[in-house]
């Protein structure tokens, strides 16, 4: 069972683009009303196993707080506004599609932060504080900053919002802890680590193709009628990762050292849009438009993502190709 989800998560791209062109034939062809009744249960596969991998005991470790706190202002104030911004300009009658950029904004960090910034040997500690506090400040501040920015375009269930992230976020996290105290315990650490640990991502990446299928399926018809709207989608979509990734990069380069700049750049460029995905499907009965656009983001984000960890080599040298230099 394990090698179709090594190759699903080896090959994410083929696999999205494979869910979406399954998506548009079925949704287009059948009644899959129905599942939007799989949303929650595919969450839960989805984020559940990418919460186990988290070592939440670093938070008890000494962390550097300039980092931490730099990182959220990113996430939580400019981020936001850029995306808000790029929806009025290019989606002034779309609320729903500035609903998708808004949420991709509000959501920072997934569990592939911690895999890049390993793979560019960056700060992995200080990337999982970011994931933590991110999704913590994510789920208070998201209802409040759709309600403040797009209240006036679209009916915003502000409570039903906040049940969504308690049960996508709060209740993952708490049986993620106790699922690694109880494997800790009976394997030990070593094992767990080694052994146990790394099979859990592969069922998330499942979970993500799943659930763009859903997404996807959902809104068929109005792809088929518009086939277009892909295009429209994309322009926005690449330059707002492109303004997040310039931001990101400048500021890590001018204010922190070559582990932590990697850090900062995985914990604010990378945004959750799994969770992103799950709370458009389940809070917002109109928004599988958003829906899309979020699961195009995915195919983008990966591609930039995978690019930026081949550049840090360059955009962030080690000290010894500095004194070489």
């Amino acid at each position: 069972m394990l090698k179709p989800l090594k190759w699903i998560k080896q090959h994410l791209i083929i696999a999205i683009a494979i869910s979406i062109a399954l998506a548009v034939f079925i949704g287009s062809v059948a009644d899959v009303s129905w599942l939007r009744r799989l949303i929650l249960p595919l969450t839960f596969v989805l984020v559940y196993p990418m919460m186990v991998t988290l070592r939440l005991d670093t938070l008890r470790g000494r962390s550097n707080w300039r980092l931490q706190v730099l990182t959220q202002l990113i996430n939580f104030v400019v981020f936001p506004l850029i995306a808000w911004a790029i929806g009025l300009w290019f989606f002034g009658d779309e609320p729903y599609f500035r609903l998708g950029l808004l949420l991709i904004a509000l959501l920072p960090t997934s569990g592939m932060t911690i895999s890049w910034t390993v793979m560019a040997k960056g700060n992995v500690n200080e990337a999982i504080r970011m994931i933590v506090i991110g999704l913590l400040l994510g789920a208070v501040l998201s209802p409040l900053y759709i309600t403040l920015l797009l209240g006036e375009a679209i009916a915003v269930p502000a409570m039903t919002i906040a049940t969504q992230i308690l049960i996508v976020i709060f209740l993952p996290l708490l049986m993620a802890y106790l699922t690694q105290r109880i494997l800790k315990h009976k394997y030990g650490e070593t094992t767990f680590h080694q052994t146990i640990k790394p099979v859990f991502p592969l069922f998330s990446t499942l979970g993500v193709v799943m659930i763009i299928f859903v997404a996807i399926a959902l809104k068929a018809d109005v792809i088929v009628a518009n086939p277009g709207m892909i295009l429209t989608i994309l322009g926005p979509l690449i330059l707002m990762y492109l303004t997040f990734l310039a931001i990101t990069i400048t500021t890590a380069r001018l204010l922190f050292g070559r582990e932590d700049g990697i850090a900062l750049v995985n914990g604010t460029m990378i945004r959750n849009l799994s969770i992103a995905l799950a709370i458009t499907l389940s809070a917002f009965e109109g928004a599988g438009i958003a829906a899309l656009l979020i699961a195009v983001a995915y195919a983008i984000q990966v591609q930039i993502a995978a690019w930026n960890v081949r550049a840090s080599k360059w955009l962030f040298p080690p000290k010894n190709d500095l004194v070489a230099d």
